[in-house]
């Protein structure tokens, strides 16, 4: 395997299909947590209850508080075709960016449980569409879509994930501070935390939240040869005053989840934008700035977020500490165990 930190290839690793965890622990601080400590080069197992013992004095967490929303809709075509949906987000107040599973044309209507209606208004090149959404007649909001979908639609576990979704995904998909509506996707390093432990936490900790609505392509595989050549995917995120106040502070930051961490990165360059669409691509020669400690779960090969982790410890020392946790049995991806890195 390659050691060229450009290249997409070096990024890509062989994972035994039992190691993909396809249910959350229980409870949800029971999961394993890997720590890496970059001064001392030393790992330790332990477990995520322990996490505080690991918390650098004199340093802030930053949690994202975006809500996963039922994105995940059945319905079907006026002919009585059945069609799949999912929303990945609002581009505006009425225009929605959607997949759809099956043939759709513009002006194809869907209809879906309690009189919903999506109609397609536009066909993008990647196979993407824009749709409205309508009930009985009118023609509905984003926030006005949402408390609909809440009843009728389903939670988007990840594409590894391979079984239906169920009752306890409601509410293991999603974290216990989890506040802004708008993700497809759960901020994942924040799944570790029980109700006490964040409470604990944030008692002991100067803390705030950051808003990243995040999007299916997170789960997107770099097809490029080289890294650079990706198009990075975009997402809506918010600072808000407690956020803006510690970053802007000399405080160490432990961001917690790959998304808190990539918002906090795009806000380090851009610092006259405190919401608005975040791009950030993170890699070994895009390393962080403002971000001191790191907090995430096991990702995807050939992925972004995998890339993101290399930014922080480089390529050789991300491939030891996967091929160490891939040999220790930690449980990998949405649901899996964690890695803090210090």
């Amino acid at each position: 395997m390659s050691s060229n930190a450009l290249l997409t290839s070096s990024y890509d690793f062989t994972l035994p299909k039992e190691l993909i965890a396809t249910h959350p622990a229980h409870p949800r601080d029971s999961a394993r947590l890997l720590v890496y400590n970059r001064a001392t080069d030393e790992i330790s197992h332990v477990h995520f209850y322990d996490l505080e013992r690991f918390i650098p004095q004199d340093c802030a967490l930053i949690f994202n508080d975006t809500k996963v929303i039922k994105a995940r809709l059945f319905g079907e075509k006026e002919s009585g075709a059945k069609l799949e949906l999912l929303i990945n987000r609002a581009l505006n107040a009425h225009d929605i960016h959607v997949f759809i599973r099956g043939k759709v044309k513009v002006s194809t209507k869907i209809i879906f449980q309690n009189a919903l209606i999506a109609e397609v208004k536009e066909l993008l090149e990647d196979g993407s569409r824009v749709v409205n959404f309508y009930q009985n007649e009118k023609l509905l909001r984003f926030e006005e879509l949402l408390p609909i979908i809440d009843k009728i639609g389903h939670i988007p576990l990840p594409p590894y994930i391979q079984r239906e979704d169920n009752e306890e995904d409601a509410n293991e998909y999603q974290s216990v501070f989890a506040k802004e509506e708008g993700a497809v996707a759960a901020p994942t390093a924040s799944l570790h935390f029980t109700k006490e432990q964040h409470e604990r936490v944030c008692a002991n900790f100067p803390h705030a939240y950051i808003t990243l609505h995040v999007g299916s392509g997170t789960f997107k595989p770099v097809e490029c040869d080289i890294i650079t050549d990706h198009p990075m995917h975009s997402e809506y995120y918010e600072i808000s005053n407690g956020a803006k106040e510690l970053l802007n502070s000399e405080i160490a930051i432990l961001s917690v989840g790959t998304t808190a961490t990539r918002t906090v990165e795009f806000y380090a360059r851009n610092q006259d934008k405190e919401r608005g669409e975040a791009n950030l691509f993170l890699h070994p020669n895009n390393k962080p700035l403002r971000v001191n400690h790191l907090l995430t779960n096991f990702h995807l090969p050939k992925s972004t977020l995998l890339m993101l982790v290399a930014s922080f410890v480089g390529l050789q020392k991300a491939k030891e500490l996967y091929a160490t946790a891939i040999e220790e049995r930690y449980r990998f991806y949405s649901y899996g165990d964690a890695m803090l890195i210090l």
